[in-house]
This record gives structure tokens, sequence and C-alpha cells, in this order.
């Protein structure tokens, strides 16, 4: 019997942080199109970047979550995830403090931080050209 290679929810929704539904973004799969009753579908990868860089900044300039530990905090809550494990692998693999201020504005910085994030979620790390392009695109 063959092994099917196991691609995580995340991959197949082109929705690498895991963006559950509840708005209209840019780049949505149709509805009837989609298979996933909790999780937002994107008919292509820089779709489901753009949007979660849409809520990171929404994180950072409307309620003042600006640190990797608030942003993943309101991300990941501890009623779903560890999140305490989750701010330490973001923060290690970005090498930036948990607790230093993020700015929207400084592009390198969220393209590492959404990409730590996404490989957190994913279990993968992906190319950083589809970080900067999807930044491009708020």
């Amino acid at each position: 019997m063959a092994k099917t290679k196991y691609v995580p929810r995340g991959l197949r929704n082109n929705n690498p942080l895991n963006i559950r539904i509840g708005n209209n973004w840019l780049g949505e799969r149709p509805p009837r199109e989609c298979s996933d009753d909790q999780f937002e579908e994107f008919v292509a990868m820089v779709y489901g970047l753009r949007a979660a860089f849409c809520i990171i900044r929404r994180y950072i300039r409307h309620y003042h979550r600006s640190t990797i530990r608030q942003i993943i905090t309101s991300w990941a809550p501890a009623h779903e995830n560890d999140t305490e494990s989750y701010v330490q692998l973001v923060s290690r693999e970005t090498g930036i403090d948990p607790d230093a201020p993020i700015l929207f504005e400084d592009k390198p910085t969220m393209c590492a931080l959404v990409r730590a994030m996404a490989h957190v979620e994913v279990g993968q790390t992906l190319p950083l050209a589809d970080f900067e392009k999807a930044y491009d695109l708020t």
C-alpha cells in the first residue's frame, strides 16, 4: 500500500498561519470550492500571508500589541495552544526579544516574524520571497 504524503491544513488552504473564517479577504477561494468549515482558504499562498500581515498590522496599530509576546498571545491563546512555547520559538527563530516592540513599517522584521509564525503553525519553513511579496500587498 502506497503512503500518501501528509500536507498540513495551513498549506492545503494556502493559509499557513491558520486564520479562522470570519472576514472577507482578498484572494479567498469561492465558497463552493472550499472544504474547510473552520479556516480560511485562499487561491494562492500570497493571499493567505497577506491576510496574516493585515491582522498583525491591526494588532500593532489599533490594539497596541507590538511585541512578539503580545501578538502571539492574541494569535494563539493559551486555551488552544502552548502560547509560551510559541513565543519562545518565534523569538529564537527571529532573534527578537519577545518583549521588544516591533514596527509594522519594518518590512524585514515583519517578514521574519510572520515567517517564524508560519513555521510554528505548519512545521515547515516557507520561502522568504513569499512573505516579502505578501507584505508588499498590504
